[in-house]
């Protein structure tokens, strides 16, 4: 059993994640396109749906906070999430290396690398956990606060681990040099 408040911090945390990445692609979906474009697993003529995916995310969010659609907004985002790290490992293994990974908006360019398949992955394997049965214990206001904190931690890791792999990986790489 999932303590409440455990799954709660997970659900929101992701749900904050999600409504993030939504935004980042709704502030310049022309952009999101290009990027979307550019992955070449969209056929052109679907292209201009893309604001779908910023839809589905924003949909996943609000059903994550949503205890009777929960469920469903859980395998939706794994489903997202494993979508997103097949998409990144296909034009990986197609040698396309270059692609900005449309990550972290639609000013940044940081291009997609194998650590994001793994982040990815990880992070579908953490939401699909929570659809394990909860416990039924009554939330406690002390609840409400180590939720809020903890989401908060949560998304402060994320970034900082998101940043410190994307900006260290590439550098040890180079200072390897080529294989």
């Amino acid at each position: 059993m999932l303590d409440p408040a455990a799954g709660s911090l997970v659900v929101g945390s992701f749900a904050l994640l999600f409504a993030s990445a939504a935004l980042h692609k709704l502030r310049a979906p022309a952009r999101f396109t290009e990027v979307l474009r550019a992955y070449r697993i969209v056929p052109e003529g679907a292209l201009g749906l893309s604001w779908l995916v910023a839809g589905a995310e924003l949909a996943t969010a609000a059903g994550l906070l949503l205890a009777p659609v929960r469920p469903l907004a859980t395998v939706a985002g794994a489903a997202l999430l494993a979508l997103y790290a097949a998409a990144i490992a296909l034009n990986l293994a197609r040698g396309r290396r270059e692609l900005a990974c449309g990550c972290g908006g639609a000013d940044e360019e940081r291009p997609i690398a194998g650590w994001m398949v793994g982040r990815n992955l990880a992070l579908a394997l953490l939401l699909a956990a929570t659809l394990v049965p909860w416990g039924s214990r009554a939330m406690l206001p002390t609840d409400a606060f180590t939720v809020a904190g903890g989401t908060a931690v949560a998304a402060l890791l994320y970034m900082s681990v998101d940043r410190l792999l994307g900006r260290v990986l590439p550098r040890t790489a180079e200072l390897r040099g080529p294989r």
